[in-house]
């Protein structure tokens, strides 16, 4: 696709009538533009804490606890674990509620993130504190650089590596570089999810796993799937390039679902851009996308990138490529040659500076 592409995905309105509990709302919080986000987290309070309550109740079992129990797995982790875990990630970057309401804000990432198995801080910590500082680079003890990235075996030698070794690279980068008070903030969350995993589990081994275990194993898997697609194309002559080594993703559900994530490469151009204010930024920038080479897919959301890439399905990937600087029309083959050129393993240097970002 080589002409401008029409964008889909949501962008505020501020024409938008609210009602009177709307406005309510809009008196706590920063930025009117995030009040889908309060009612998100109404829903993910109604939903998931009365079950999880209801699977430690010793009266509920048999058939009942299975079917609370499948019901609440599906609403976590099919159904809420991507919305919420975007939401966190906004709120992450840019504080929710005002500051004279201050106190909300610990509401999501210490009492509804546990639910999804996100230890209170540690992503702050690692996301804030270390990938966007570290850009994917070397010193990003997330990156993926030194990994093929169309590759199953890599990804899963990825995966086991951060959740057995996460939080102790996260905890030895941050000492490292002198910021001990996210250091300790990931340290205390990690211990106290891990302590109160562990004494739930001799109140109710059964509702803890389903509670807490699993939505954590879930969400790990998920949240390094979704930073190995955002930094899967990288360019190896310019691995600190925005433009080129992250991804979006535009014209897609997932979008609507999870609050613009498809614009990774204008995300780490500027991570406190508001999420509706990314598909204005992309279509003012696209020259420049194209300039850059950006790998841009359209009607494509990152699980299906993913596993395009793992099943070498590449000439879909090109189908779905959005050539904005009109440098493969009509070269197929050689769009899916530059795409696999980002794929490959770039070796750390070590010694050696790597290339800071465009």
């Amino acid at each position: 696709m080589t002409i401008p592409p029409v964008i889909t995905d949501p962008v505020y309105d501020p024409a938008t009538r609210h009602s009177a509990l709307d406005r309510f709302f809009l008196r706590l919080i920063r930025d009117p533009r995030d009040l889908p986000f309060v009612y998100l987290g109404l829903r993910v309070s109604l939903l998931l804490i009365p079950m999880a309550v209801l699977l430690y109740m010793p009266f509920v079992t048999g058939w009942i606890w299975w079917a609370i129990a499948l019901v609440y797995l599906w609403i976590n982790n099919i159904t809420l674990k991507g919305p919420f875990g975007l939401m966190l990630h906004c709120t992450t970057h840019r504080a929710f509620f005002k500051k004279e309401y201050g106190l909300l804000n610990h509401y999501y990432p210490w009492v509804l993130a546990p639910l999804f198995g996100q230890s209170p801080e540690t992503y702050r910590a690692h996301h804030v504190g270390m990938h966007h500082v570290e850009n994917n680079l070397e010193p990003d003890e997330s990156s993926t650089m030194p990994y093929r990235r169309d590759s199953g075996r890599d990804f899963l030698r990825y995966y086991f590596r951060f959740l057995f070794t996460g939080i102790f690279t996260l905890s030895f980068y941050l000492f490292g570089h002198n910021r001990k008070k996210l250091a300790w903030q990931a340290i205390r969350g990690e211990i106290l999810f891990v302590v109160f995993c562990t004494v739930m589990c001799f109140v109710n081994a059964p509702a803890t796993i389903v509670a807490f275990i699993i939505p954590f194993l879930a969400f790990r898997l998920v949240a390094m799937a979704g930073n190995w697609t955002q930094h899967t194309f990288i360019d190896p002559q310019d691995p600190g390039n925005h433009f080129t080594n992250s991804i979006t993703c535009i014209n897609t559900k997932f979008n609507h679902r999870c609050w613009n994530d498809g614009y990774h490469i204008s995300h780490h151009i500027d991570p406190t851009m508001h999420w509706t204010e990314h598909p204005k930024f992309f279509l003012e920038n696209l020259a420049e996308f194209g300039r850059q080479k950006a790998v841009v897919f359209t009607g494509l959301n990152y699980v299906d990138v993913f596993t395009l890439l793992l099943r070498d399905r590449y000439d879909t990937l090109a189908d779905h490529f959005v050539d904005a600087g009109g440098h493969f029309t009509g070269r197929k083959d050689e769009l899916i040659a530059f795409l696999r050129s980002r794929t490959v393993p770039i070796p750390f240097t070590h010694d050696e500076e790597l290339p800071t970002a465009a």
